[in-house]
């Protein structure tokens, strides 16, 4: 996901797409214990995208915050 297409989201859908990330990054733990996992760039990619979610949720907070 580009900041860009996060910037369009509520902070509710934020929200829920941060915990979806976290299942998935979750799930790949799991296989990797398993010897599973096929592609391990996924794990930057899934923090990467955890972080940047956060990042702009946190904009979004402190920017309802000043306004009010």
């Amino acid at each position: 996901m580009t900041s860009k297409e996060i910037r369009e989201l509520s902070p509710a859908e934020i929200t829920s797409k941060v915990k979806e990330k976290r299942d998935e990054l979750l799930q790949l733990r799991l296989r990797k214990q398993t010897g599973q996992v096929e592609k391990p760039h996924l794990f930057r990619e899934l923090r990467k995208d955890i972080a940047r979610l956060l990042t702009i949720l946190n904009e979004k907070k402190r920017g309802a915050t000043k306004a009010a």
